[in-house]
């Protein structure tokens, strides 16, 4: 009788510990997945920056491709310049 009340005694308090286990891995498991949700998130609005930004860079090329080197830019605004004076003179003769 007295091996069977020992026994009962180690089932006990082994139930105890796994009871105790299973409850810190609960709590565990509940952190992990609100942190997974978290890195989730984090990584959704880094994709979408990275999305924003690749946008923005084909915007850019495109605006480079279109004004060209600074050399171009230089000769761009020479023949602006050229063309205002011409148009100048014209406003002047036809004021005239």
């Amino acid at each position: 009788m007295n091996n069977l009340s020992q026994i009962v005694d180690l089932l006990e308090t082994n139930l105890s510990s796994v009871l105790l286990k299973y409850d810190d891995l609960k709590e565990e498991n509940k952190l992990l997945k609100q942190r997974s949700e978290e890195l989730e998130l984090q990584v959704s609005n880094k994709q979408q920056l990275i999305n924003d930004l690749k946008q923005k860079e084909e915007s850019l090329k495109i605006a480079n491709t279109i004004v060209g080197s600074k050399e171009d830019k230089h000769l761009a605004k020479l023949k602006i310049n050229t063309l205002i004076r011409d148009i100048d003179k014209c406003i002047i003769q036809l004021s005239e």
